[in-house]
């Protein structure tokens, strides 16, 4: 079921100068929750997902256009534009993926059926459109799962397994020449609630451990030219990635040096859960849901 806003709370997109850190506000909703924007590759628009929908806004303001999805339904917030701005892939709330023509709406699953213990959330697509990385939810036991880094064909096709480790990982994304994949995962921590981020190279090897805080650190996003990355903090102990938090957007170079604080804010889940660079990666667009 899609998230809802709480009595008193707003919906908010901004966009942040990620070398300045002066925001823009965009649109603001009492009643729309709305949640991770992504850019299209020209530019022209912002897409963010609620109420099971996906709906596009231009950067500048204005309303709200929903998305013809071709009958595809109760979107979460894990979605992904092909390098040429052409198609969107798309998680559901039944588990699967799909792709979506921006244009014609039509829509084709592109995940496997791998039983109901088995579970798909999208995050990041190949630069050459080819592959599509998520993070593969299985469920192990009552009330336990384990959280891996998969590929598939973005056409469809075999899964790949990249991490297998009972330690949670999540925002699996390509760099933008495909040469590493990053993500954040607990596969360090001797206690959970120690999220770091890391990167491995697309066949799962080299794995590189990016930040060392004490904070917990999820959904690394980078920059259409690679060499930067943005990404959410959320406080200490944080398990998972919780809405309604005082998290920070911090900036950091590609390898993890060179941390910045960019926004502080009210949000968590739905912030930034997707690419939210512009593509010139001078810009980030991201949610805020503060109440009263």
């Amino acid at each position: 079921m899609a998230r809802t806003l709480r009595r008193g709370q707003v919906a908010q997109l901004f966009i942040a100068d990620a070398d300045t850190g002066a925001t823009t506000l965009v649109a603001e909703s009492a009643d729309l929750l709305f949640e991770a924007p992504n850019w299209t590759p020209d530019g022209r628009w912002l897409i963010v997902n609620g109420d099971g929908r996906l709906f596009r806004i231009a950067p500048e303001g204005g309303e709200f256009e929903e998305i013809d999805l071709g009958g595809v339904t109760e979107l979460n917030n894990d979605h992904v534009l092909s390098p040429d701005g052409s198609i969107v892939y798309v998680s559901s709330d039944d588990g699967h993926l799909y792709a979506v023509g921006l244009e014609t709406g039509e829509s084709l699953r592109v995940s496997n059926n791998r039983g109901e213990n088995f579970r798909y959330y999208l995050h990041g697509i190949s630069p050459d459109g080819g592959q599509l990385a998520y993070i593969g939810l299985e469920v192990v036991g009552d009330g336990t799962y384990r959280t891996n880094v998969f590929t598939i064909p973005a056409a469809g096709g075999a899964d790949m397994q990249l991490t297998n480790e009972d330690a949670p990982h999540d925002g699996s994304e390509f760099s933008p020449d495909g040469q590493w994949i990053y993500f954040n995962s607990e596969r360090e921590s001797t206690e959970p609630g120690h999220a770091q981020l890391f990167r491995m190279s697309p066949d799962g090897e080299d794995v590189t451990q990016l930040t060392f805080d004490e904070r917990v650190n999820w959904f690394p996003h980078l920059t259409a030219d690679g060499t930067r990355l943005a990404y959410v903090s959320f406080p200490p102990g944080t398990l998972g990635h919780p809405a309604d938090l005082d998290v920070i957007i911090r900036v950091a170079d590609a390898d993890g040096a060179g941390m910045r604080d960019l926004v502080h804010l009210f949000g968590g889940q739905g912030t930034l859960n997707v690419n939210s660079w512009d593509p010139t990666g001078t810009r980030l667009a991201y949610v805020a849901y503060p109440l009263g």
